[in-house]
């Protein structure tokens, strides 16, 4: 299965890439390897995380206070926000159909 990413998705991760590279000159990309891998995990087995909905999923990184929420579609892994743990719960939300 292909992972796609919303755009707000992507947004947010080059947003904390940038974030991080700015702190630090590679914990960005640090922070860029974990969340390939856990992409590369979820391809991988995409139900072995919790589940939000029906189709929603939750992956939490491990080094970085970030967790990808995920939807299985048909075809794809529809990556809907890679969101901050401290942020407002569920923001993303409304990005699901």
């Amino acid at each position: 299965m292909e992972i796609q990413l919303l755009e707000p998705a992507r947004i947010e991760l080059d947003e904390a890439f940038s974030h991080y590279e700015n702190q630090l000159e590679g914990l960005g990309v640090r922070f860029l390897d974990e969340v390939l891998q856990v992409f590369h995990n979820i391809k991988s087995d995409p139900k072995a995380w919790p589940v939000f909905s029906e189709r929603t999923r939750r992956c939490l990184l491990s080094k970085f206070p970030y967790s990808v929420i995920y939807q299985i579609r048909e075809d794809i892994i529809l990556v809907v926000a890679v969101a901050h743990l401290h942020r407002k719960p569920d923001y993303w939300q409304n990005r699901l159909e």
